[in-house]
């Protein structure tokens, strides 16, 4: 019976240590979200290189080297999003994520329009408005509807090879957000 209640207190004990240091951790953890990340590196609104450029530090460590990715914060709370680049190239993804950095939303170039990169963010009240009178800028694009006020937009394009990095980096860099 005493090695049941030994067994007993010392798997609370271990239980309370696990929980103490989860505890403790979430301070340093939180701080270094993916919004926050972002955040550090850019406004609202501008194009971040997550792979770092001029000398930066990536903000994503681990990455697909076949990909080149853009990221940028948006607040829907001042107006409707609109994402887009010009040029073509082999294949592009983008994704929506919330604050959280939860998946909203995610399509590539095969589901797009013609295979162009042009879409816009809104939320349900500014949809209602924005079909009242389509404006010219967005008759081709594709519209993301969320309930998310602030949220983060991912751009990744493939290079097939090292002779493709000038071509999708220009691409990514003209990215409008």
């Amino acid at each position: 019976m005493s090695r049941v209640i030994y067994a007993i207190l010392l798997g609370l004990v271990g239980a309370g240590i696990v929980h103490i240091a989860i505890l403790l951790m979430l301070p340093a953890l939180s701080e270094r979200d993916s919004w926050s990340r972002l955040a550090e590196a850019g406004e609202l609104y501008s194009v971040v290189n997550l792979h770092g450029a001029d000398g930066k530090p990536p903000l994503v460590t681990a990455y697909d080297p076949m990909f080149d990715a853009r990221a940028c914060r948006f607040d829907l709370s001042e107006g409707i999003v609109h994402v887009f680049t010009e040029g073509k190239v082999p294949f592009w993804s983008a994704s929506v994520y919330d604050r959280k950095g939860q998946n909203l939303y995610s399509f590539n170039d095969r589901t797009a329009s013609g295979g162009d990169l042009d879409f816009a963010v809104v939320t349900p009240v500014q949809m209602i408005e924005i079909r009242k009178e389509l404006p010219p800028e967005f008759q081709s694009s594709i519209f993301v509807e969320t309930q998310a006020d602030q949220g983060m937009v991912v751009v990744r394009a493939f290079v097939p090879d090292e002779t493709w990095r000038p071509i999708i980096a220009r691409y990514l860099d003209s990215l409008a957000c």
